[in-house]
């Protein structure tokens, strides 16, 4: 299977430089770890929504869209669980 190519939103990159160190280290593992597999276990499709998808990262969120005829992931927003469906 051919890996994907993750592109990150600006919006989502300043969401990340905004988090303690430690999160930032292990978000930006498992964004790595979607490139090989962007639907691992415990992701979930957000409803109301074609391509987007979660997963979560302790306390945290990733949320990012899969466009399998392009192989590119698409990382919208990393927040806080309280605040990342809003």
């Amino acid at each position: 299977m051919a890996s994907f190519q993750i592109e990150w939103k600006r919006s989502a990159e300043k969401e990340l430089e905004k988090l303690p160190r430690q999160v930032i280290s292990r978000i930006l593992t498992t964004v790595d770890e979607l490139s090989a597999d962007p639907f691992p276990n415990g992701v979930r499709k957000l409803t109301g929504s074609e391509h987007s998808y979660r997963v979560r990262q302790g306390d945290y969120r990733i949320i990012y869209d899969v466009f399998q005829s392009r192989l590119l992931i698409e990382i919208i927003r990393v927040r806080h669980r309280k605040d990342a469906y809003k």
